[in-house]
């Protein structure tokens, strides 16, 4: 049976390098016949999380869409822009949305507890988004995912990838592969 692995980024930003990095692991993961989905936090907008609007009027309609797709999913690629050293509110709100039950009686945690997860950067400076890393490892590990221990941070996003979209690098690709292989076997 195929793993099923989304592919994502925390940034909707039309041109975001991580965006692009997410889609250049997924196009990794279907040509290893993985059962990959790159999925855009742009068209799931919920309003920040806060449990007065949750206790009023329930989960967004595109918190509850984005939460199935992660709970049919056996793992998570999670490439992370880098904000003030740390990862970006769109990401962590969508963590924080999708981390509660919806229904009567449902698990806590249903779309993440013992899944596994892959976590990466890019950035133009020089430490590649590496900082947003180490609290987005954090999160996940908070909320029983399990966190692939090899990670990459690309710096020079600016020109890390080719007119299609893919890592210039070999060694980037290399990586890259290397990750994916490692997520889709624990997953």
């Amino acid at each position: 049976m195929s793993k099923r692995i989304l592919f994502l980024s925390g940034s909707t930003r039309k041109d975001s390098y991580n965006t692009l990095l997410a889609k250049a692991a997924c196009k990794i993961a279907s040509q290893k016949g993985i059962d990959a989905e790159f999925i855009d936090l742009a068209e799931y907008p919920m309003p920040l999380f806060n449990q007065d609007i949750e206790a009023e009027s329930g989960a967004p309609e595109t918190a509850k869409l984005l939460k199935e797709h992660f709970r049919n999913a056996d793992g998570f690629f999670i490439a992370s822009p880098e904000y003030n050293s740390t990862i970006t509110p769109i990401l962590k709100n969508t963590i924080d949305w999708l981390s509660r039950p919806y229904e009567k009686d449902e698990p806590r945690l249903v779309c993440f507890d013992n899944k596994a997860a892959a976590i990466c950067a890019t950035s133009p400076g020089g430490l590649g988004g590496l900082r947003a890393l180490d609290p987005l490892r954090l999160l996940l590990s908070h909320i029983n995912v399990n966190v692939v221990g090899q990670q990459l941070a690309i710096p020079s996003a600016h020109e890390a990838f080719d007119a299609n979209g893919d890592l210039k690098s070999e060694m980037h690709n290399a990586i890259m592969s290397s990750i994916v292989d490692t997520l889709a076997r624990i997953a």
